[in-house]
């Protein structure tokens, strides 16, 4: 297992980031544990969770992704000091969840005290801002007939950030958390952001997590060249467009018990031509290469130039297995070549 240093902290963090956002839906207390002793055992130090978690969200289960944690945690209170645990705080749509507001800093003190008893533990190493409160071209919304950016009232969302930066700012003090991060969010994002945390002599974000796949690249060039020049670490997220670059959804199939038979918040908009067309070609490469679609995508993730780790997630163990080799794999350029030419040809499958 290969590391890499994350953005401007001192941590180190492993090439695979361990994803656990179906720990309490579709995987019980005994198979998260299970993920844990594997992953841990092939050198895996990095896992993500956040307090909406399991996904589809849900009034009955949220915060017990981050339960079936606490309780690994409290169970094995030595490997606290061996990983580096990433947690979330939820931002506004949710009624279950702080009535829906906005991340705030006071909704950062009061989400922040409930993840880290969830958690059991006393710190959180990166504390991250799940979504940004304004809405951002992400979760379907970067179409022109998706988010406006026209109607973000700059000034608002500038004082919501430096209120955003005090909450974060006293977490850090009372060392609560040792760092923090951004989700879900675009270059001006990134960029006010790191001008308000000197505005405000507070320390900046080390890391943004963002789903990145070969059917959704479209922060490449733009957001990981300001994230590899700003030294901020680029996470991606959903690597596998949900599953859909396995092949297992290819022609309408839904397997039993798989993530598409669940109903999703904001249903399933990445099923759409270009991207299964796009995934029947892949298979192709990755059958040419000789490994599974799913290591092919997974392997070209972390090959592109400014990926720090990348977050994956499996519901059964075989899964999880054939996800962790993809990252002992190199691409040849030939494969490479095949995979790009097709890239070319679907940059945005959905």
């Amino acid at each position: 297992m290969k590391f890499n240093r994350l953005g401007t902290s001192d941590l180190q963090v492993s090439d695979v980031c361990l994803g656990t956002m179906t720990w309490g839906i579709q995987n019980t207390q005994q198979d998260a544990d299970e993920q844990l002793a594997y992953a841990l055992d092939k050198g895996v130090n990095f896992i993500d969770t956040a307090e909406m978690y399991p996904v589809p969200p849900n009034v009955d289960t949220y915060g017990d992704t981050e339960r079936v944690i606490g309780n690994w945690l409290s169970r094995n209170p030595s490997k606290r000091a061996d990983i580096v645990l990433m947690t979330k705080i939820a931002g506004s749509g949710l009624k279950y969840i702080r009535n829906a507001g906005p991340i705030t800093a006071d909704a950062i003190a009061n989400a922040l005290t409930y993840s880290l008893e969830r958690l059991n533990t006393d710190y959180i190493d990166v504390y991250q801002l799940h979504w940004p409160n304004r809405v951002t071209p992400h979760f379907g919304k970067h179409w022109p007939d998706g988010a406006n950016p026209t109607k973000t009232n700059r000034e608002q969302e500038l004082d919501g950030m430096r209120d955003i930066l005090t909450g974060i700012k006293r977490a850090l003090d009372e060392g609560k958390i040792r760092h923090w991060g951004l989700s879900d969010d675009t270059p001006w994002g990134i960029h006010t952001f790191l001008m308000l945390c000197n505005e405000m002599d507070i320390p900046l974000p080390v890391s943004i997590q963002n789903e990145f796949s070969l059917l959704h690249a479209k922060d490449w060039p733009y957001l990981i060249e300001m994230c590899e020049l700003e030294n901020i670490a680029y996470l991606p997220w959903s690597p596998l467009a949900t599953g859909m670059l396995s092949g297992k959804y290819q022609k309408g199939a839904r397997p039993e018990g798989s993530r598409w038979t669940l109903a999703q918040r904001m249903g399933l908009f990445r099923d759409k031509p270009p991207a299964q067309a796009a995934t029947a070609e892949y298979m192709q490469i990755a059958k040419k290469a000789g490994i599974t679609p799913s290591q092919l995508a997974l392997a070209w993730c972390q090959q592109v130039p400014g990926v720090t780790s990348t977050i994956i997630g499996a519901t059964t163990m075989p899964q999880l297995k054939e996800n962790i080799d993809a990252f002992d794999l190199s691409l040849s350029q030939e494969t490479l070549d095949d995979v790009h030419s097709v890239l070319r040809q679907y940059p945005m499958g959905f």
